[in-house]
C-alpha cells in the first residue's frame, strides 16, 4: 500500500499546481455503465464497430446500425457521471484542471459540471443529416423512430461504446428508419466520428493548443490504442510535458509517462481530489467542492 500511496501523492503534487489538462477514454464511463473496447469490460474482441464507409455506402449496413443503436440508446441516454466525472469537475471548479480533451461521445463529463471540454469524436445526443447538414436532438430522432417501429423490442445483453447493441439479422430486417426532418430526404448520422473518418481539423487544433499550454497531462481511462488520443501524449512527451496515465490495465502510452497508476477511475480520482485539496491554499474552491 505503501507505493500506491506514494504514487498518488506525486500525482496529487502535480495535479496540484495547476494547468492541467485531462485527456479521457471509455475507461472513465465504465463505472456509468457503458463498457470500453479494451479494458477489463472490453468488447473489442466480440464487437466491430460501424465504419464511415460502410455506413454512407450500405443501405443494410445504415439500417443494421439504426436499428441496434435504437435499441441501445437507452442505456446512453440513462448513464449518468459517476464519482470519476465529478472529481474530474472539481478539480476544474479549483481552477487546477484547465480543460479537458474526451474520446468519449457519452456527454457525461459535461453532464458533470466540467467546462472548456473538447469531445474529440462528438455525442451521440445530436444528429446530422449528411444532406442538407442539419443538426437535431437525439431524443427528436428517437420519438420520431418510436413512431415508426411501434413494439419494436428485442433482448440484449450487452451495449457497446459507440451505443448500439448485438441484434439478431431478422430483427434488423423489419426496422423502418427515416429520413432528415428538415430536408426531407438527407441520409441521418450520429454526430460522431466513426471508424475510418476523420477528426475535423479545427478540432484537432485546438486539442493540441491545449496540450501545448498545459503543465501537465492526465490520461483517464484510456488504453492510447489509437492514434487518435495517443497523439496527444506524444505532443506532450516531445514538449517535455509531464504525462500521467491513470488507466486499469497496460497502455501504449506507458512508456512516456512520469507517472502511472492502474486503479478503477471512479475509486482513485475522488481519493486524488481529497489529497489536492490537503495541499493547496485554503480558499481555492477545492475544499468546499468536496
Amino acid at each position: 500500500m505503501g507505493r500506491v500511496t506514494e504514487t498518488i501523492d506525486a500525482v496529487a503534487a502535480l495535479v496540484a499546481a495547476g494547468g492541467v489538462v485531462v485527456v479521457s477514454g471509455a475507461g472513465l464511463s465504465t463505472e456509468s455503465g457503458i463498457p470500453d473496447y479494451r479494458g477489463p469490460t472490453g468488447v473489442a474482441r466480440r464487437h466491430t464497430p460501424m465504419t464511415y464507409q460502410a455506413f454512407v455506402g450500405d443501405a443494410a449496413a445504415r439500417r443494421r446500425y439504426w436499428a441496434r443503436s435504437h435499441l441501445g440508446w437507452r442505456t446512453i441516454v440513462g448513464a449518468r457521471p459517476n464519482a470519476g466525472h465529478r472529481a474530474v469537475a472539481r478539480l476544474q471548479d479549483a481552477g487546477l484542471v484547465d480543460g479537458v480533451i474526451t474520446q468519449n461521445v457519452d456527454g457525461l463529463h459535461t453532464a458533470a459540471g466540467s467546462g472548456q471540454v473538447v469531445e474529440l469524436h462528438g455525442r451521440l445526443d445530436t444528429v446530422v443529416c449528411l444532406g442538407c447538414g442539419d443538426r437535431t436532438s437525439r431524443g427528436e430522432l428517437d420519438r420520431r423512430l418510436v413512431a415508426a417501429n411501434p413494439g419494436f423490442d428485442a433482448a440484449f445483453a450487452v451495449v457497446n461504446p459507440d451505443g448500439d447493441v448485438d441484434l439478431d439479422d431478422d430483427r434488423v430486417a423489419g426496422f423502418r428508419m427515416v429520413d432528415c426532418g428538415c430536408c426531407g430526404a438527407g441520409m441521418l448520422k450520429p454526430d460522431v466520428v466513426f471508424f475510418g473518418e476523420t477528426v475535423p481539423a479545427a478540432r484537432v487544433a485546438r486539442c493540441f493548443a491545449m496540450v501545448d499550454a498545459a503543465r501537465a497531462v492526465l490520461v483517464l481511462g484510456s488504453s492510447l490504442t489509437v492514434l487518435s488520443g495517443r497523439r496527444f501524449v506524444l505532443r506532450a512527451a516531445k514538449s517535455g510535458i509531464p504525462v500521467v496515465i491513470a488507466n486499469q490495465g497496460v497502455t501504449r502510452g506507458d512508456g512516456y509517462a512520469a507517472l502511472r497508476v492502474d486503479a478503477p477511475l471512479g475509486r482513485f480520482l475522488p481519493v486524488l481530489a481529497d489529497r489536492v485539496a490537503a495541499v493547496v491554499p485554503p480558499g481555492s474552491g477545492l475544499l468546499a467542492a468536496g
